[in-house]
């Protein structure tokens, strides 16, 4: 539900994993959005916190391709026309799409975002790295994408016995 204020209070997401969704008539829509959209629309777009406070922009938004699911927004925060910024990875269940302003939250105060773990442009964090993933998904406060049983039916990962002899070689 959201409130008069249009803050999300995070039950807004239908399923396990995704990013909430407001400020759009979901069953009405013209085309692809916003329940479903080409990743390369959302890039750039704004993030801003629940007291209105600039985030930042979405910069990449990166895939778990084993898990078939997207696994975090790449947010720039801080600098100068992109110079000096900081990277952070958010979990993209920590993000609500407001369709209507066409911008992201993420309810978290500008100082906690200050103080989260980030990295810059040269030096990117293993990301699928399991220890990192779930200090990052306690450091927001939200589920890790992976732990439903969806993505336990349909990760390899998730299984002892699981190969990669399936697994494409590019």
């Amino acid at each position: 539900m959201v409130t008069r204020t249009g803050i999300p209070t995070g039950r807004e997401t239908a399923a396990a994993g995704g990013a909430a969704i407001i400020g759009a008539d979901l069953r009405n829509s013209d085309g692809p959005g916003p329940e479903v959209m080409d990743a390369a629309t959302l890039i750039g777009d704004s993030v801003v916190n629940a007291a209105g406070d600039n985030l930042g922009e979405i910069k990449g938004i990166m895939l778990d391709v084993l898990g078939g699911r997207i696994a975090y927004a790449v947010l720039s925060f801080g600098g100068i026309f992109g110079i000096g910024s900081k990277l952070f990875a958010v979990p993209w269940s920590a993000l609500t799409l407001d369709a209507g302003e066409k911008q992201f939250i993420l309810n978290v105060p500008r100082k906690r975002l200050e103080n989260a773990p980030g990295f810059d442009k040269d030096q990117w964090p293993s990301m699928a790295d399991a220890s990192w993933a779930t200090a990052l998904h306690t450091y927001y406060g939200v589920r890790p994408y992976w732990d439903d049983e969806y993505s336990a039916a349909r990760d390899p990962r998730m299984t002892a016995e699981s190969t990669r002899s399936e697994s494409k070689t590019y």
